[in-house]
């Protein structure tokens, strides 16, 4: 058994969900667009194939897809000896398929970074610089989610919105729901709202599913609820997930985000995001600066191939929006909680961990 085969082996071990992993010489990933139904395995023999599983969101998430680029570039590697041209090509591929989620762009170039100046890439660098990726992730994950507990009081209601779970990160619990799964690991007695996260029912489908999983006590609702909720006193703390976050601390995060941390505000909610250090883009001052993705409309005209709106009707999909800093009461990251003033507190953070 290679070294890699014995690290997936050992991740299997600890019970984590794993969104993606390495078996007998393919990729294998759950089909996310299956679930909770139907818990299908997808193999994977080709970056092309990677490639659009990402883009149909076959498998979807910012960890998650951060490091199926790692595996992907793996793959390339693999299946080429190791060129240069074809990692090249393989990362360019790879970055066209989702271009908000700059967690996936970080992590194919830092696999890439390896063969910069040489024309094969040794199979074996390659490899331990994959796991030392996959390592870090789940160490992220462990991390920020025992930082996040800390916010959590027992008793507490959590509501969050859209999948920031285990099958969207490492396997433990991605973003939002490490910082849930913690909390509720400590012993303290909580409960989850999850919004269903239209068009694409995100959360009915798949957090629901995991905090099951959990043994996690979870009320699904319809997006247009959190108002009400958080108006009769139901909600005590709002926690999700990001798929980039701006140098100025503005978040990037699943379409309806904005919505609820409006409601938050209004109620004197504390609503945080959780996100690890990779996800903060520095290159981008404000969410003004971020590339917002526009899906298929027709993801919001139907439901499962069932057609829900008249014909000829037009629709509109925007993938992400933008919460302003203002609303956040703060950032959960592997290192730490930050807060106001995100400008200055993020530049702190990102010089801890360059050293």
């Amino acid at each position: 058994m290679s070294k890699l085969e014995q690290f997936v082996q050992n991740l299997k071990d600890q019970q984590l969900l794993l969104p993606i992993w390495f078996e007998k010489g393919a990729l294998k990933l759950i089909n996310q667009k299956e679930l909770p139904h139907k818990e299908e395995i997808l193999t994977i023999k080709k970056v092309e194939n990677l490639a659009e599983a990402i883009r149909n969101m076959t498998i979807r998430g910012s960890g998650a897809i951060g490091i199926a680029g790692a595996w992907g570039l793996y793959l390339a590697a693999l299946n080429s000896g190791g060129t240069r041209e074809e990692m090249q090509r393989a990362a360019r591929l790879l970055k066209s398929t989702r271009p908000t989620a700059v967690n996936l762009m970080k992590t194919i170039d830092e696999m890439l970074s390896g063969v910069n100046g040489v024309e094969k890439m040794p199979i074996d660098r390659m490899e331990a610089k994959l796991i030392e990726i996959l390592e870090r992730q789940l160490q992220f994950e462990h991390s920020l989610g025992s930082y996040g507990a800390n916010l959590i009081d027992d008793g507490e209601t959590v509501l969050t919105h859209c999948h920031s779970g285990a099958l969207a990160g490492s396997g433990y619990g991605g973003r939002a729901l490490s910082v849930i799964r913690k909390a509720y690991e400590q012993g303290k007695n909580i409960r989850v709202i999850a919004c269903e996260t239209r068009p694409y029912l995100q959360g009915a489908r798949i957090t629901a599913y995991e905090l099951q999983k959990f043994g996690i006590p979870v009320t699904l609702i319809t997006d247009n609820m959190s108002g009400y909720c958080m108006s009769k006193g139901m909600v005590q703390k709002v926690v999700v997930g990001s798929d980039r976050v701006a140098a100025n601390g503005d978040l990037a995060n699943k379409i309806g985000t904005y919505m609820h941390a409006l409601a938050a505000k209004e109620h004197n909610i504390p609503f945080y995001t959780a996100t690890s250090s990779h996800t903060i883009d520095f290159s981008i001052q404000g969410g003004a600066g971020i590339e917002v993705e526009f899906r298929d409309a027709q993801e919001v005209t139907s439901l499962n191939a069932q057609r829900l709106a008249p014909m000829g009707v037009e629709a509109l999909y925007p993938s992400f929006d933008i919460t302003p800093n203002g609303y956040l009461s703060g950032i959960i990251t592997e290192k730490g909680v930050i807060t106001q003033p995100y400008a200055i507190n993020l530049q702190t953070l990102n010089r801890r961990v360059a050293h």
